[in-house]
């Protein structure tokens, strides 16, 4: 059987968890890789709605081992209120379900303060950062000062790097933001009370994955957001701090790429976006609201309202190219319904240039115009449909010319929430 990595090939919110979870039928391990919980991955299941932020999805079967890689940043109480939700609704959570690789880094107290400070700083520059403490949480990592889930388990360690930055974060948050410094002790407390309680989760990750892979298990790979928010290859600095696209699997969960089988990039019948940032094919208009109600567009972290848009190929050629996707999955088709006409952006105008790429310098892209190719809509109700060759013909046309323009097949093609509103036209494992 096969290793297969998922990603998101736009802004995020393109339904990852749906398909992770849909997956994880054939799937003996799920593994996150990157990201926090800026992260929300939605799932309906038998009609209930189920919000996940750091644990993968696969979670909801019980006879999978879901993992946590050294590539996440981790809120342990917002692990913790996970964990005990869970519960709380009958699914199984253990140690023999659950991993949490101990080189994970956490985020503490303070880059949550932090995170909100520098944004309001900013004012009206700001990049709309969920203010969760993500960006701190990793810059401390790089700046090698962070703290990891193993120093949650000794008192002594976590005393020590909470003295050295404290000192740092109490003068930037009181000295330079204006806002109130935090007692190290009350922090001390509170962590060494989350490790006590994560500690039993707490394995290697890289060397259980090893394993797992000798044998011949399959193992899926869970990203977070989307390709276009990698900090690298994002449409920087509108990112997040971590890298979205799937060759960083081996990096955050700790194996090699000779492991990597296939990629399944996660498609949205349209795009959406939130926060700031370019986005060449948005709709201000009542198309634009149109798509964001009846998608319920709005973020499962924050509550926000998603910008809305009209489907880019650009942005996906792009992260075909990225990530190497071997096929992909389209979710919110049913939402396209009743429009009379579909848009989709082919390539972008720079006053006299046209380009098929997305451009690196924002300068650029903020004044792009997109190059549209139009199909017709469908009045039919699709939702109910479970066989490609039943859907209407303006529909599977629709389909059809995006994988013509990007070259990609598709796998799955979702037209509803729940997991029994799904297609699967090819196996990503038997691909």
């Amino acid at each position: 059987m096969a290793n297969v990595i998922v990603v998101g090939v736009q802004w995020g919110d393109e339904g990852k968890g749906k398909i992770v979870d849909l997956l994880t039928a054939d799937a003996d391990c799920v593994v996150r890789f990157q990201g926090g919980n800026n992260a929300g991955h939605t799932l309906v299941v038998e009609g209930r709605k189920f919000i996940l932020h750091i644990i993968p999805s696969g979670i909801l079967h019980g006879d999978k081992v879901c993992m946590i890689g050294n590539g996440l940043v981790v809120d342990p109480r917002i692990l913790l209120e996970e964990i005990d939700r869970l519960r709380e609704n009958g699914f199984s959570v253990s140690p023999s379900n659950l991993l949490l690789s101990p080189h994970a880094h956490v985020i503490m107290s303070y880059h949550q303060r932090l995170d909100l400070a520098r944004e309001a700083k900013k004012g009206a520059g700001k990049i709309g950062t969920t203010g969760r403490g993500i960006g701190p949480a990793y810059e401390d990592k790089v700046a090698r000062t962070g703290v990891r889930i193993h120093d949650l388990l000794s008192d002594q360690a976590l005393r020590e790097k909470l003295e050295r930055a404290l000192e740092e974060k109490n003068f930037l948050l009181q000295n330079y933001y204006g806002v109130e410094p935090l007692d190290p002790r009350a922090v001390f407390d509170e962590y060494s009370a989350y490790g006590k309680r994560l500690a039993p989760f707490v394995c290697d990750v890289s060397t259980r994955l090893e394993q797992a892979m000798a044998a011949g298990r399959p193992v899926l790979f869970e990203g977070a957001q989307g390709t276009h928010l990698d900090i690298d290859h994002g449409t920087y600095p509108y990112v997040t701090s971590s890298n979205t696209v799937a060759g960083n699997a081996c990096c955050g969960a700790g194996f090699g790429p000779t492991r990597i089988d296939h990629v399944l990039g996660i498609i949205k019948a349209y795009t959406t976006r939130v926060g700031g940032g370019p986005f060449p094919t948005e709709l201000t208009d009542a198309t634009g609201e149109r798509i964001r109600e009846c998608g319920s567009e709005f973020g499962s972290t924050t509550g926000r309202p998603r910008r809305c848009g009209w489907l880019d190929l650009v942005v996906v050629r792009d992260s075909v190219r990225l990530n190497g996707l071997g096929s992909l999955a389209i979710t919110k088709l049913d939402v396209l319904t009743g429009l009379p006409t579909l848009k989709v952006a082919v390539g972008y105008r720079c006053g006299a240039t046209e380009l098929d790429a997305v451009p690196r310098e924002m300068s650029v892209l903020e004044r792009c115009q997109p190059i549209y190719e139009e199909f017709p809509g469908w009045d039919q109700d699709i939702s109910k449909i479970r066989r490609f060759t039943e859907l209407p013909k303006n529909t599977r046309d629709y389909l059809k010319a995006i994988e013509e323009l990007t070259g990609v097949p598709f796998a799955i093609v979702s037209v509803g929430p729940g997991r029994e509103e799904t297609m699967l036209l090819r196996n990503p494992f038997s691909a």
